[in-house]
């Protein structure tokens, strides 16, 4: 039974990449401020996020903000059925890409795309697909169609390794050494093991100082892709590489690569996954903030 049903929201889901974007936005936002009203788990998550990060801004402000996040959340779940299905010329036509130079090395050394999570994540690695190889970490899902199906529209345009976070760091560096560019999402808490505590908006956070390693075990150039959700789609920005990085300490590079995540989510704040337990790991003796 839980097969069929598995299978009926598939088509139901199916139906919707035909919609025009216009069409499939407003339906974002219904279900945006409907998951708003139900979700009170991840509501209260999204506000003590904002209260932490953002405190300047007043209450009010900052759930009108959390309201507009969930509608941005939840356009760019829908949007993922065109990712799934739509052709490749009407993605392309959607998600425009800015400095899309720099996803290759003309050295050939390995390559580091460092994604933060705002809500068009996935639009961004679709379309950087286009591109060429890549390498990214997958994580599998309980339900195995949908599994099945995360799976295979992550791979459906050029060769994209995909490794399971179970496979620890040794894989990752193998794929960036032949050739792999890693789109790397470095802004999740996973916990105490292998993290290290960083300010994020002032706040400490158990961040992996994966990008620091990765880079020094490499030799890779980081280029930073933040994908932009806009009213006719996305925008793809990759800069150009990092210039005197590693520093001094991995300490210091993961002190970096968050004061950058700063700065973007200031940019447009509504887009930023503030539904993630960022500050769930907390240092020793300190207070715990989501109940």
């Amino acid at each position: 039974m839980k097969l069929f049903f598995t299978y009926v929201l598939l088509g139901l889901l199916w139906v919707l990449h035909l919609l025009p974007l216009s069409l499939l936005r407003a339906l974002g936002v219904g279900l945006g401020r409907l998951l708003y009203a139900l979700g009170r788990e991840r509501r209260n998550v999204a506000l003590t996020n904002l209260r932490l990060c953002l405190p300047s801004l007043s209450e009010a402000a900052r759930e009108q903000l959390a309201r507009r996040h969930f509608v941005a959340f939840s356009q760019a779940v829908l949007d993922r059925t065109l990712l799934w299905w739509a052709s490749k010329e009407r993605l392309a036509d959607l998600i425009k890409v800015e400095g899309a130079e720099h996803l290759h090395d003309p050295e050939g050394k390995p390559l580091l795309i460092l994604a933060p999570h705002f809500v068009g994540l996935d639009a961004g690695a679709t379309r950087i697909s286009f591109y060429g190889k890549a390498c990214s970490v997958f994580s599998n899902q309980k339900n195995p169609v949908l599994n099945k199906l995360m799976y295979e529209g992550r791979r459906r345009f050029s060769d994209i390794l995909l490794l399971s976070r179970q496979d620890g760091m040794r894989k990752i560096v193998k794929a960036m050494k032949d050739g792999y560019p890693f789109y790397y999402l470095p802004d999740m808490d996973f916990g105490p093991k292998e993290s290290i505590f960083v300010p994020f908006f002032g706040v400490p956070a158990a961040t992996i100082p994966g990008v620091a390693r990765l880079v020094r075990l490499t030799g890779a150039k980081v280029v930073t892709c933040v994908t932009r959700q806009t009213p006719t789609g996305y925008v793809v920005e990759v800069s150009p590489p990092w210039q005197d990085f590693p520093g001094i300490s991995v300490e210091a590079d993961t002190e970096f690569v968050n004061r950058f995540i700063e700065g973007q989510v200031l940019r447009m704040p509504e887009q930023y996954f503030w539904l993630h337990k960022r500050f769930k790991t907390r240092p020793p003796g300190e207070q715990r903030f989501y109940k």
